[in-house]
């Protein structure tokens, strides 16, 4: 195999495992509580994090047999055979685990070459290096592929939600590693800082000096970001807002990383 495939390979192996494990928490999950709000909202980050894999896979081709083995995992079929609604949100876990697992066993075929499709192209190049957390590196590259491809297809909403989370996540990260007694000698508040809003993180980093002035540009439906629930037609976010939070993330990530 060319080095450069073998190379694809293994970093879409180490994808595919990580979405195996993870895949396996949300279905134990869902057996024990199928109502359990943490647990489908987990169960729905996953299911789209698979649909990326599968489709960078399958080199965007919905006709590729692992994306369409991907959709059929959401079907109910009857006894004559017809797709019909109703399958169990566990039940659909477990499927889409199969489809992951058919995927590890086709690039595992040294014989018969990758599955990679020609025009799927490398994996994003890492984004996030500069992440103390080693967990959340994967999490939040992800996530930005995702606000990328959001913001393309003009889901400005999504694209603005994700923007906020990955830079929620990213600047947390930073005030963790920097600890609550040198984050208490720049003012900032008493409690964990898990317990601080959007707004206060955001100030601390900033006093701190371990991120700039650059969120003063972000909108005011983005402050706010954590208050809208995902579809609220009251809550109206425009191109503008969704780029404007794009380009805050940028330079937030560009203060946390001087040499990126």
């Amino acid at each position: 195999m060319d080095e450069s495939l073998q190379a694809q390979s293994e970093t879409y192996l180490s994808r595919l495992d990580d979405l195996v494990c993870r895949g396996r928490q949300v279905r134990d999950a869902l057996v024990t509580d199928p109502f359990n709000g943490s647990a489908i909202t987990a169960t729905r980050v996953w299911q789209e994090d698979c649909g990326v894999t599968i489709n960078q896979l399958s080199g965007g081709s919905k006709a590729h047999w692992l994306a369409r083995s991907f959709s059929e995992a959401f079907l109910m079929r009857s006894a004559t055979g017809q797709a019909v609604e109703g399958a169990a949100p566990a039940e659909i876990v477990q499927r889409l685990l199969n489809v992951l697992e058919q995927a590890v066993a086709a690039l595992s075929r040294k014989d018969e070459g990758p599955i990679i499709s020609a025009s799927s192209g490398a994996p994003t190049p890492r984004q996030f290096e500069f992440v103390h957390n080693p967990e959340l590196r994967p999490l939040v590259e992800q996530a930005y592929t995702d606000s990328k491809r959001a913001l393309e297809q003009g889901d400005y909403a999504l694209a603005m939600r994700t923007s906020c989370g990955i830079l929620e996540a990213i600047v947390t990260d930073a005030l963790e590693h920097k600890g609550l007694s040198a984050l208490a000698a720049s003012g900032a508040p008493s409690g964990q800082i898990a317990d601080w809003t959007f707004e206060t993180r955001l100030a601390v980093a900033e006093k701190a000096g371990l991120i700039r002035g650059g969120c003063a540009r972000l909108p005011a439906v983005a402050r706010s970001y954590r208050d809208h629930p995902t579809g609220n037609p009251n809550v109206i976010v425009s191109e503008r807002d969704a780029k404007l939070s794009g380009q805050v993330l940028h330079v937030v990530m560009r203060d946390l990383n001087p040499g990126r």
